[in-house]
């Protein structure tokens, strides 16, 4: 900590400045000088701000709040203008308008940058890429993170990054809750799926790293999440705490060599998962409220610098298992957090907060916590927030309307999918039909495009003159338009469980070839029915291939990662050989060790 004659000369330097011509000009409405102007380093001129808060600014600076509703409401309003909390979230039920979304933002900083120090607000929300896109809109629907893996390329990890980071930052959203990192290590993880980009945590590291450096050519500060990693579990810490049976020495060799990667890139922020590992130290307290991870591992043994954010801490896996909202908040900030996350708003006098200001005024090491947490908050900002190619505060509407979507990004996404397309079986040089019952763990030879003579049971790629009549069975729209564009003349049968498997087997019959979307289990109990029919069977996984597992008599297997209109045109276009498959499975047998 600078020394109180270092302080006591940088706030002489500020009042000189203040004082020159023009000084004047960075003066807030009551006359005092909103120190996050001044052209001051910012660690330095964090310090100072952190030294002149009262509790309340200071506390106020490590809250991030959402709200429901597409407008702001009075309460989030209050929140910034009374108290000058740190940070809002921005949920996917604020953004299906993407001008309104924009107008909020600019009235949102307009309240923050009239606060005492004139500081502005961290503005976050969660787009991740492919499945998770909270900021709906005119934003682009991408193949998503799982669909970089297949490629492969970090290139693509990086444009995927920067063209994600340069709508939000013409949004006005300044910090993004991305890259996920949590490896793909438990198949049957609902929650993560397609959002990790791999199984492989080396890969999965430099992917991530790629993606976060362009985030942060758009201007936008990545955050990784979530430490130490949600991959190895089935459950969903929204509604239970996970409990992770791995020792620490898997978790440091596996789990966490993506995050050892990124903080020794300098990733500005990692996010904190509500995640119990019982066979380490941290016994069965969340990760997000431990001590031992976060300021003994991440911080001590990795090195990370940058801030630490919880995950929605009115989440069950955290607040269940903490006993209340107020006791998880005051053991996630003692534990190293230095900003915590509700989704959304309290009320002013919610003990959140008032049990929070009182343990600061008895307990001087929660205090001293806090006010670390705060400059921490202050130095993120000062840094990331002034930079040349920094976020704008107010968002340009006349930019918002010409350049939302990006038809730069449109075209590098549409390459992605067609990169990340896998021939899974069934494909010409690869496995013939049925190879895949012991697992999705080889390559399936996509990309080597063989001549179909190398694998007479080839069914990919099918001409659309070899198809004969098509059924196309699915459940989502551009599945049908690219299909048909693809196989023209072809039927649509949208399927459902209420419809039953008689009714899709009475249309297959009428067809020579069955392409079938498979993206969930109720898919694999339906399309049993095609099994003894004695048609040409293709599946057209989307999302997570791992349902693939279940029908390994089918004739052909290609998979897509997204169901973004992207991915089913490029899934076509392999389908019906206009280009080659190139994606390879971003994952292979994922037992733990």
């Amino acid at each position: 900590m600078p020394s109180p004659l270092f302080l006591f000369l940088l706030t002489l330097a500020l009042l000189i400045f203040a004082a020159l011509p023009g000084g004047a000009q960075s003066r807030n409405a009551a006359g005092e000088t909103p120190l996050f102007t001044s052209d001051v380093p910012p660690e330095a001129l964090a310090e100072l701000i952190a030294g002149r808060m009262s509790d309340e600014q200071a506390l106020a600076q490590t809250f991030m709040l959402g709200w429901v509703g597409a407008e702001p409401s009075p309460l989030i309003m209050d929140w910034i203008r009374e108290r000058n909390i740190g940070g809002v979230k921005i949920f996917g039920w604020n953004t299906e308008d993407t001008r309104k979304l924009a107008e909020t933002v600019g009235a949102l900083q307009r309240a923050a940058l009239g606060g005492a120090f004139g500081a502005p607000l961290l503005v976050a929300t969660d787009q991740e890429g492919g499945w998770i896109r909270h900021v709906k809109g005119d934003t682009s629907e991408t193949p998503g993170n799982m669909a970089i893996g297949a490629s492969g390329y970090p290139r693509d990890a990086y444009l995927s990054g920067y063209y994600i980071g340069r709508e939000l930052a013409l949004l006005g959203i300044n910090m993004n809750f991305a890259p996920t990192v949590d490896l793909y290590t438990n198949r049957e993880s609902a929650l993560i799926g397609p959002r990790s980009f791999t199984s492989d945590p080396v890969q999965a590291g430099i992917l991530g790293a790629a993606f976060a450096r362009g985030q942060e050519a758009a201007g936008v500060m990545p955050t990784a999440k979530h430490f130490p990693g949600h991959g190895d579990t089935s459950l969903d810490s929204h509604g239970v705490l996970p409990r992770i049976a791995v020792s620490f020495e898997t978790l440091w060799d596996r789990e966490l060599v993506p995050y050892r990667i990124l903080a020794r890139e300098g990733v500005p922020a990692i996010m904190s998962g509500h995640l119990a590992f019982p066979n380490t130290p941290a016994a069965s307290t969340p990760a997000s409220l431990s001590p031992w991870f976060l300021t003994g591992i991440l911080r001590g043994r990795m090195g990370f610098r940058g801030l630490i954010i919880t995950d929605d801490l009115m989440m069950n896996g955290a607040a269940a298992s903490a006993g209340s909202l107020s006791q998880a908040a005051r053991e996630a900030l003692l534990a190293g957090n230095d900003i915590i996350m509700f989704s959304k708003t309290p009320a002013l006098d919610d003990p959140v907060w008032t049990s929070l200001l009182a343990a600061m005024r008895r307990e001087p090491a929660f205090r001293e916590r806090v006010l670390d947490a705060a400059r921490r908050v202050l130095e993120a900002k000062l840094d990331w927030l002034r930079r040349e190619n920094a976020v704008p505060y107010i968002p340009d509407m006349r930019r918002v309307e010409e350049l939302l979507p990006s038809s730069e990004g449109a075209s590098f996404f549409l390459g992605l999918a067609a990169r990340s397309v896998t021939v899974v079986w069934g494909g010409a040089g690869g496995p013939a039909p049925g190879a895949a019952s012991g697992g999705l763990s080889g390559e399936a030879g996509a990309g080597e495009n063989l001549p179909a003579a190398a694998n007479p049971a080839a069914a990919i790629p099918l001409s659309p003159e070899g198809a004969g009549k098509v059924l196309l069975a699915g459940q989502y729209g551009d599945f049908f338009t690219a299909g048909r564009a693809a196989y023209p003349g072809a039927a649509a049968y949208w399927y459902s469980l209420a419809r039953g498997a008689d009714d899709l087997a009475w249309f297959a019959r009428q067809a020579d070839t069955i392409i079938f979307c498979i993206s969930g289990s109720e898919g694999v109990s339906l399309v049993q029915a095609l099994r003894n029919l004695g048609k040409r069977v293709i599946l057209f996984s989307v999302l997570s291939p791992v349902y693939l597992d279940e029908v390994p008599w089918a004739d052909g297997a290609l998979a897509v990662y997204s169901y973004a209109r992207e991915s089913f045109i490029a899934g076509f276009s392999v389908l019906a050989g206009r280009i080659p498959a190139q994606g390879r499975l971003p994952f292979g047998e994922t037992a733990a060790p």
